[in-house]
């Protein structure tokens, strides 16, 4: 697979996870100074590694949440939340998520997570209704 080709996957399966919304957003912001490392999310992140056959989409959306909860990166932890239901997680999930990584992460960052995560479901909620 060339490069050109990863690109392409990886927009596929960025839309399908992220949302067209985002993808489309975060597309009208690409700058100069930006569009390198865009391309490289694209090609590699979704390209190369969601892409890969060994884990389902669910799964890898339960992992990324996890890690973004244990490196503090409420931003991505946030969006991954909200992207994590285009591929079949349910909020209970997420809760075992948060769970398991008071424990390996710590009751603080757990404690941060849950309230980010309620916060993405309001307005979920909100927008649903």
């Amino acid at each position: 697979m060339d490069e050109r080709d990863r690109y392409a996957r990886g927009m596929e399966v960025r839309r399908a996870v992220l949302g067209d919304a985002h993808v489309d957003r975060a597309e009208s912001k690409r700058s100069a100074f930006n569009e390198e490392f865009q391309a490289l999310i694209t090609r590699h992140a979704w390209g190369e590694i969601w892409t890969r056959p060994g884990l389902p989409r669910h799964t890898r959306s339960l992992l990324t949440i996890g890690l973004m909860v244990a490196l503090n990166r409420s931003d991505e932890f946030k969006l991954h939340v909200r992207a994590a239901f285009n591929n079949g997680v349910t909020r209970d999930e997420i809760k075992e998520v948060l769970m398991q990584c008071a424990i390996y992460a710590g009751i603080p960052a757990a404690n941060g997570a849950f309230h980010m995560a309620e916060e993405v479901f309001a307005q979920m909620d909100s927008a649903a209704k």
